[in-house]
């Protein structure tokens, strides 16, 4: 999967910019500040409608402009598509070859793009929310009905939700709660299904990466006891979901962890093994990506040379050697790229503006 053409329209401090990236790796420098985030927040959005920098949609758009614009074509082994999105009072809307699609999922399934940011240790460290939506992704792509499955999911959520605040008794509750339980089946098998497929491939890169931390191994928590069915935690836990007002068991509760023989507390971890996990995760998807689609995603990589230090920079550049295309954001060239004898394509971004280097 290659990126050929990005147009981008009153993103953050960028007014207007075109760029025609190259396959293989393509290098962006610049000052802090300059606009290269920005650059790789826009490749982003394409495959996953919203930003990896926290924060609401609106803060995405140019300060005095109505609307940002992000604009894309993408080539993959399938063919040319070409990707358009805006974002208008918080909202993305989008079109496929000038078409409006029936949704955003159904854009967003013609671009992939993993990313490891500096924001990247918190799907370690961070909320559970972090995990499941880079696991969701993962899904997403791999599972042709996982958009529909999640999307029936909430909806029945928000309705239970609904009828836990308006103080329902028992007989709605009963109906509500048959009805999360046959949505959140799917779901939660989906998930797993995933994980089970990942967990190798993860636990193979992270033995190069930390070995010193031994085998290291992947779990899911499903969002409930494994010592009782979703159906009965749901009655179980109906009282105290009325005085909180919102459902406190289900899918949307599950969460995964990495566990390690000579560390088997998350906590434990520092902060640059929580940098070196991250990125092994984001390799992992990519690869398994790869093994389901016959392509690689597009990989993006935000500050490499803060993040890691250099024998990993190197590990990390050495698993992307079969990648069809790479971003990379520095304030200068990191030397492990000076060192690469097949080069790279480099444009220097200077007050939101690029232009070719070489």
């Amino acid at each position: 999967m290659i990126l050929t053409e990005l147009r981008l329209e009153n993103l953050r401090n960028i007014t207007t910019l075109e760029l025609a990236p190259a396959p293989g790796c393509n290098l962006l420098t610049g000052a802090n500040g300059a606009g290269k985030t920005s650059i790789l927040e826009a490749i982003y959005v394409l495959s996953h409608g919203r930003s990896f920098r926290p924060g609401r949609n609106e803060v995405l758009v140019r300060s005095g402009a109505a609307r940002a614009n992000a604009f894309g074509i993408v080539q993959t082994a399938t063919g040319t598509t070409r990707l358009g999105l805006q974002l208008e009072d918080g909202r993305w809307s989008g079109r496929v070859d000038g078409v409006a699609p029936p949704s955003l999922a159904a854009l967003l399934r013609h671009c992939a793009v993993v990313c490891f940011e500096p924001g990247s240790h918190a799907v370690i460290s961070g909320a559970s929310s972090e995990r499941r939506r880079l696991l969701d992704w993962g899904v997403f792509h791999v599972e042709p009905d996982f958009a529909e499955t999640a999307r029936r999911y909430r909806r029945v959520l928000r309705q239970r939700n609904a009828a836990l605040r308006e103080g329902s008794g028992d007989a709605e509750l009963d109906a509500w709660d048959e009805e999360l339980v046959l949505a959140a089946g799917p779901l939660a098998a989906a998930r797993a299904r995933y994980l089970n497929r990942l967990a190798p491939r993860l636990a193979r890169l992270l033995d190069g990466y930390l070995p010193e931390l031994g085998s290291s191994a992947l779990r899911i928590r499903s969002g409930w006891s494994s010592d009782a069915d979703l159906a009965s935690t749901l009655v179980e836990s109906r009282n105290v979901d009325r005085q909180r007002g919102h459902t406190s068991r289900g899918p949307h509760r599950a969460d995964w962890m990495l566990t390690f023989a000579k560390l088997p507390r998350r906590e434990q971890l520092s902060r640059g093994q929580e940098k070196l996990c991250a990125i092994a995760c984001v390799l992992a998807q990519a690869q398994l990506y790869e093994e389901d689609h016959g392509e690689w995603p597009i990989v993006v990589l935000d500050d490499l040379p803060s993040e890691l230090d250099q024998a990993h920079q190197s590990t990390t550049l050495e698993s992307l050697r079969a990648v069809s295309q790479v971003f990379i954001a520095s304030t200068e060239i990191p030397a492990v790229l000076q060192r690469e004898p097949a080069g790279f394509r480099r444009f220097h971004v200077e007050q939101g503006q690029i232009r070719t280097l070489l």
